[in-house]
C-alpha cells in the first residue's frame, strides 16, 4: 500500500501544474510590506536611471536642431547607429553580470555567517576547555565581578604578590578577561572579492574597445547602410559626430557593466546618482561648446563622452571601495560562464531587434505618413516600459539571491508579488497611454492624416500594455532564475512565428496588419514565461512540491 501511494503520489505531482501560483496572494499586491518596499526600493531608482538616458538624448537633440536641419538629421542618424551596436553587446552583459553578482555576493556572505558561527562556537569551546573542574562557571562569574570592581574603583593595578591564593586569583582574571575579549572580536572583513565583477569589467572594456574601433574605422560604410550615400549633405556632419562619440564606447560599456555590479547588489540608487549627475553635466555642457566655443555638432559629441567618461570614473571609485576587483588569478575569472551565457542573450537581443526593426522597415514602406504614425505609436509603446524594466531588474536580483540562499518560499512570494504588480502597472498604463495619445495626438504632428492613422493604433498601444509589463517582467524572472538558455532559445522561436505573421498581416492589412503582428509578439512573449513558470519546468521544479501542499 506505502509503495502504491508513493508512485500514485509521484504521478500526480506529475501531471499537476502550479498555475494556481500567479495568483497565489493576490490580495497583497497593494500591501506596503517588507517584500513590496524591497522590490519597489530597487525598482523606482533603477527606473528612473534608465529614463535618465533618453531625457538627456532628447535635450541633445533639441540643442543640435538649432544647429539646422542637416546636423540634426546627420546626428539622428549617428545616434542611431551607435545605440544600435551598443545594445547588441550591453544588454547580454548587464543581465548576466546582475545574476552572477547577486548569486556570488549571497554565496559569500552565507560562508561568512557560517565561518562568524564557526568561530565563536570555537572560542567558546576554547573557554571551557581552560579551567575544568565543576566550579567553572562560579570562578569565571567571580573573576567578571571583582575586573568589573577594580575597573569602577580605579585599583585595577599589576600585583606581584608570593602566595598560591593571589596567582591563582589574577591567572583567573586574565583568562576572564582573554576569553571575553576574544568571544567580543569577530574576523575582519576585507573588500569583497566577486570574480563576476572583475569579469564583467574586464568585457566591458574589451567589448567598449572592439566597438570603438570598428565605428571609427568603417564610419562610412555603415552610415551607407543607414541610407546616408557619398553625396548625401548629412554624411559629413554624421561621420564627424560618430567618431567622436565612438571614443566614448568604452566609457559606456564600463559604466552599464559597473550599473549592472551595483544591480546585483540590489543597489540602484548609487548609479542613480552618479548618472543623473553625468547627464547634467552634458546638458550644460551642451550649449558651452556647441555654440559658444562654436564646435557645432562635435561639440554635442565632445559633450556626451565627457560626461560618460566621467560617470564611469566615480562608479569605479565607489565600486572600488566595496570590492577587490584585482582577481588573485586569471583562473577565478568567469569568462566561459560569460560567454556561454553572454551568446545565448546575443542570440535573443538579435531576435528582439530583428523583429522590431522588421516592423519598422515594412511601415517605412507604406509612405511617410503611415511611417510618421507607426514611429510615434511605436516610441510611446517603447517608453512606457520603462517602469516594467524597473520591476524587471528588482526581481532579477531578487531571485538571483534567494534561489542562491535556497529559499524557495520567498522565490515564490517575490516572483508573484513582482508578476501581480506588473499586471496592475500595465492596467493603470492602458488608460494613461490611451488618454495621452487620443487627446494629445495634435502634439506630434499637425498632419490630420497622421493623427488619424495615429488614432487607429491606439487600441493596440494602450490594450497591449499589461501583456508588455507582464512580458518585460518574466525577462526578469528568468534571468533572476539564471534560466538564460530558455529565454533565449524561447524568444528565437516566438520572433519567428511573429515574423511570419507580420509579412501575412502587412500584406493584407497595412498599417493596422504591423500592429496585430506585434501584439501576437509581446503575447508570445508573455505566454512563453507563463508556461516555463506555470509548468513547473526547468528551475521551477520546486512548484510542483508546493502546488500539493
Amino acid at each position: 500500500m506505502d509503495d502504491n501511494g508513493t508512485s500514485n503520489n509521484a504521478l500526480k505531482n506529475k501531471w499537476m501544474l502550479p498555475l494556481s501560483v500567479f495568483f497565489k496572494d493576490a490580495r497583497l499586491v497593494f500591501k506596503m510590506d517588507s517584500l513590496a518596499k524591497e522590490l519597489l526600493g530597487i525598482a523606482f531608482p533603477s527606473a528612473l536611471a534608465v529614463a535618465a538616458d533618453p531625457i538627456a538624448s532628447l535635450i541633445d537633440t533639441a540643442f543640435i536642431g538649432h544647429l539646422g536641419p542637416v546636423e540634426l538629421a546627420a546626428a539622428g542618424v549617428s545616434i542611431a547607429l551607435f545605440n544600435q551596436a551598443s545594445r547588441i553587446t550591453i544588454f547580454p552583459l548587464v543581465s548576466i553580470t546582475t545574476s552572477f553578482v547577486a548569486e556570488e555576493d549571497t554565496i559569500n556572505k552565507i560562508n561568512i555567517r557560517a565561518a562568524e558561527k564557526q568561530f565563536n562556537d570555537s572560542i567558546k569551546t576554547k573557554s571551557i576547555e581552560i579551567m575544568p573542574g565543576d566550579h567553572l562557571l562560579q570562578d569565571i562569574e567571580a573573576g567578571e565581578s571583582k575586573l568589573n570592581t577594580e575597573e569602577k574603583n580605579g585599583t585595577l593595578k599589576n600585583e606581584t604578590k608570593n602566595g598560591d591564593d593571589t596567582n591563582s586569583n589574577t591567572s583567573k582574571s586574565s583568562i576572564v578577561t582573554s576569553n571575553r575579549n576574544k568571544s567580543e572580536s569577530k574576523p575582519i572583513r576585507k573588500k569583497m572579492h566577486i570574480a563576476s565583477a572583475s569579469t564583467a569589467l574586464l568585457f566591458g572594456t574589451f567589448l567598449g574597445l572592439i566597438q570603438t574601433a570598428t565605428l571609427i574605422f568603417a564610419t562610412k560604410p555603415l552610415l551607407g547602410a543607414m541610407g546616408l550615400k557619398y553625396d548625401s549633405p548629412m554624411l559629413i556632419p554624421a561621420v564627424k559626430y560618430l567618431r567622436l562619440r565612438a571614443i566614448g564606447a568604452p566609457a559606456v560599456l564600463l559604466s552599464l557593466a559597473m550599473q549592472g555590479i551595483f544591480r546585483g547588489f540590489k543597489d540602484t540608487t548609487t548609479p542613480l546618482y552618479v548618472i543623473v549627475s553625468g547627464y547634467a553635466l552634458n546638458v550644460a555642457m551642451d550649449p558651452l561648446l556647441i555654440f559658444y566655443f562654436k564646435l557645432g555638432i562635435k561639440g554635442a559629441a565632445i559633450s556626451h563622452v565627457l560626461s560618460q567618461y566621467i560617470m564611469a570614473f566615480f562608479l569605479l571609485l565607489i565600486l572600488m571601495r566595496k570590492v577587490d576587483l584585482l582577481p588573485p588569478s586569471m583562473k577565478d575569472l568567469q569568462i566561459f560562464r560569460f560567454l556561454k551565457n553572454g551568446g545565448l542573450l546575443l542570440a535573443r537581443v538579435i531576435a528582439v531587434t530583428f523583429c522590431v526593426t522588421l516592423s519598422a522597415s515594412l511601415a517605412a514602406r507604406l509612405g511617410p505618413i503611415p511611417m510618421a504614425a507607426f514611429q510615434t505609436c511605436l516610441q510611446v509603446w517603447m517608453t512606457s516600459s520603462l517602469l516594467a524594466d524597473g520591476l524587471a531588474v528588482a526581481i532579477q536580483a531578487i531571485l538571483a539571491c534567494s534561489f542562491a540562499e535556497k529559499d524557495y518560499n520567498k522565490v515564490t512570494a517575490a516572483a508573484t508579488r513582482v508578476l501581480q504588480m506588473s499586471f496592475v502597472l500595465g492596467v493603470g498604463l492602458s488608460f494613461v497611454v490611451g488618454g495621452g495619445l487620443f487627446f494629445g495626438a495634435g502634439v506630434f504632428s499637425k498632419n490630420v492624416d497622421v493623427i488619424h492613422l495615429i488614432r487607429l493604433g491606439i487600441p493596440f498601444v494602450a490594450a497591449t500594455q499589461p501583456i508588455n509589463s507582464l512580458a518585460f517582467v518574466f525577462d526578469g524572472v528568468n534571468y533572476g532564475a539564471s534560466d538564460f538558455a530558455y529565454s533565449a532559445y524561447s524568444l528565437v522561436m516566438v520572433s519567428l512565428a511573429s515574423v511570419t505573421s507580420l509579412f501575412f498581416l502587412y500584406k493584407s492589412k497595412g498599417f493596422i496588419g504591423i500592429w496585430i503582428a506585434l501584439t501576437i509578439y509581446m503575447s508570445l512573449r508573455m505566454i512563453a514565461g507563463i508556461w516555463r513558470m506555470g509548468t513547473g519546468t526547468g528551475p521551477w521544479r520546486f512548484l510542483r512540491g508546493h502546488s500539493m501542499s
